[in-house]
């Protein structure tokens, strides 16, 4: 890769950040020896790829709604769905396959690197980006008429869209959400409209017993409740949160007993789930899933901020530590990715509606989605390289760098931006790219 192909203009508050961060390294050497050219030109190297990373997503990976799509072409052509194929559940009732699978999910993320850039960069148009998400995310909560419905994207009407959500799109909802209110960022009308929304959304999955709420005929789809490491930190974020937010005691009562619910197949409570870190309990054997999983370690590192029981919140960082340390194993797979490879894409996701038909359950939802899951790798044999060589490493970076032990993340600094520097961000057609911003943000504040 050559270094000069994504060379991009810095913020000017950012590039003071590096100079501060090149100035206490370089002071920091034993010694007193100055940092090489070639360690200083990596790292300046590495922050000029997440700039350009940054500049992709905003260029033509965001819908107008301030929606997260999760693939566009080079040139930023993306063909939405209609309403009408959102109510046939085309290419399927999940949205799968589609660019709005993924808005709630990939938003609520995003916001982390979005509120961390705008706290180093304290520029009014980083703020107004982080107001965008936010705003998306509440929208995304307010389409349906079925109450505590999060739903996926939006169609070509912006309102419409497909009538399931899941875990993996509410736990960032709610996730994005924190992030944003404790940025202060909100204006106090913003809040209120915000935590009113919270309240809305969690009151009623918890009238559900933690499933979540999904259109007719479906009716449901996920949960937090199920006592694996999927989903624990999913539900004691949700709670912790609820009170922190909301003041509403029944929640730190929720919390702290579901801390100490024991259940599953290991027969573990929650807590003993979340200090034995992640792993990979979902998807089938094998495989890695850091970009789903992520979801459970961000909710174990706000755990591990918002908790005041030392003992519980030491439980949290030892999660976090083993977390760190299975994530990097997903590292070297970013060397994999070949930026001159030239495998096809086709973006073009209604060729998959050959193998559509009328769904009224989730398991033929899923049947349809597996299908065209097969259908769609031959329509874009790159997707396979993205995902594998792109998503895997990029969401490990980030879970790398959600342990709070600064001194460990300080030996892995080099490897984690191995990852972010590595890729042509103009060249990459699906937005999952995105958690390096965060990764790195993440990097600077350890700093």
């Amino acid at each position: 890769m050559n270094p000069r192909n994504n060379r991009v203009q810095l913020p000017t508050a950012v590039r003071s950040l590096s100079r501060r961060r090149f100035l206490k390294t370089s002071l920091a050497a034993a010694g007193g020896v100055a940092l090489s050219r070639a360690t200083v030109f990596a790292a300046s190297n590495t922050e000029a790829c997440v700039e350009k990373a940054h500049t992709e997503i905003w260029r033509r990976l965001m819908d107008r709604h301030g929606v997260m799509l999760d693939f566009a072409g080079l040139d930023g052509a993306v063909s939405i769905p209609t309403p009408e194929e959102c109510r046939l559940g085309k290419p399927n009732a999940l949205g799968w396959w589609s660019p709005i699978e993924n808005g709630a999910f990939f938003n609520g993320l995003y916001m982390e690197a979005a509120v961390n850039r705008w706290r180093a960069t304290r520029r009014p148009e980083d703020a107004a980006k982080a107001r965008r998400l936010a705003g998306g995310l509440m929208l995304l909560a307010s389409m349906s008429e079925v109450k505590g419905f999060v739903g996926r994207g939006m169609a070509t009407d912006g309102r419409a869209h497909y009538p399931m959500g899941s875990d993996d799109q509410t736990l960032p909802w709610f996730y994005g959400l924190w992030c944003y209110l404790e940025s202060g960022l909100a204006g106090a009308d913003e809040r209120r409209r915000i935590v009113a929304k919270l309240v809305e959304v969690a009151d009623e999955i918890l009238r559900l017993k933690w499933q979540l709420p999904a259109e007719p005929p479906f009716h449901f789809r996920g949960g937090f409740a199920e006592i694996m490491f999927y989903q624990a930190p999913r539900l004691l974020f949700a709670a912790k949160m609820m009170h922190q937010v909301a003041g509403d005691a029944k929640w730190e009562a929720i919390y702290r007993a579901a801390l100490r619910d024991r259940g599953g197949k290991e027969k573990l409570t929650r807590l003993e789930l979340c200090e034995r870190g992640m792993i990979y309990d979902h998807g089938g054997p094998g495989r890695r899933h850091s970009w789903t999983t992520s979801n459970c370690v961000a909710a174990m590192r706000a755990l591990w901020e918002m908790e005041k029981d030392e003992a519980v919140r030491a439980a949290f960082g030892r999660g976090l530590e083993a977390s760190a340390k299975v994530a990097m194993e997903s590292l070297p797979d970013a060397m994999k990715f070949d930026n001159d490879d030239r495998r096809h894409f086709d973006t073009d996701w209604r060729k998959l509606n050959a193998s559509w038909k009328p769904q009224r359950t989730v398991a033929e939802a899923v049947a349809v989605a597996e299908v065209q899951s097969k259908e769609l790798n031959k329509l874009a044999p790159r997707r396979g390289q993205e995902l594998r060589f792109v998503r895997e490493p990029a969401f490990a970076a980030w879970i790398v760098t959600l342990a709070p032990d600064r001194a460990a993340l300080k030996q892995r600094t080099a490897d984690v931006e191995r990852v972010l520097s590595h890729y042509r961000y103009e060249q990459l057609y699906y937005s999952q790219f995105f958690p390096v911003e965060a990764a790195w943000w993440r990097l600077r504040m350890a700093d």
